[in-house]
């Protein structure tokens, strides 16, 4: 009886890992967001022009929700065969997420300097782009430990 109850969330690891990564991803986009609207804002009670560049820096957690569905796919595969991947899920999941929060906190300051001074975008996206290295090596390692677990 108890190991039916238990084969019920053998797909919990796929589950986790991309809605947490998704959740950081939004999380990262929503703060995001709201610091380029506060820009455009600001740019357009001082009669400036709002870059639409910003957007560049809303949308850059949003990748983190693809990186958790790539694991996800490939963790398919071993809960297909019964392995039960909730811890691998869980802490994938949350390390993604968080890459993506924080690259939205990033984006928010970057959104922030660029709406005051309309400099420095390639500089912004450095920072943004080392925040989400992150969230590609955890993917990158991952995939590696779930190539292992297949070839057991």
């Amino acid at each position: 009886m108890e190991l039916n109850v238990l084969s019920q969330f053998k797909d919990l690891g796929l589950g986790l890992v991309l809605a947490l990564s998704a959740c950081g991803s939004g999380i990262g986009a929503g703060v995001a967001g709201m610091a380029a609207i506060g820009a455009w804002k600001k740019n357009y009670s001082q009669n400036k022009t709002a870059s639409f560049m910003l957007v560049a820096f809303v949308g850059a957690p949003l990748t983190q929700t693809i990186y958790g569905m790539i694991v996800m796919n490939r963790m398919y595969e071993l809960a297909a065969k019964g392995q039960y991947l909730w811890g691998i899920g869980a802490l994938c999941g949350a390390a993604i997420g968080l890459s993506a929060y924080w690259q939205g906190r990033c984006a928010a300051s970057a959104c922030d300097a660029m709406g005051e001074t309309g400099k420095g975008f390639g500089n912004y996206l450095v920072v943004l782009g080392m925040t989400e290295t992150v969230a590609l090596f955890v993917m990158a390692f991952t995939l590696g430990i779930l190539g292992k677990l297949a070839g057991a």
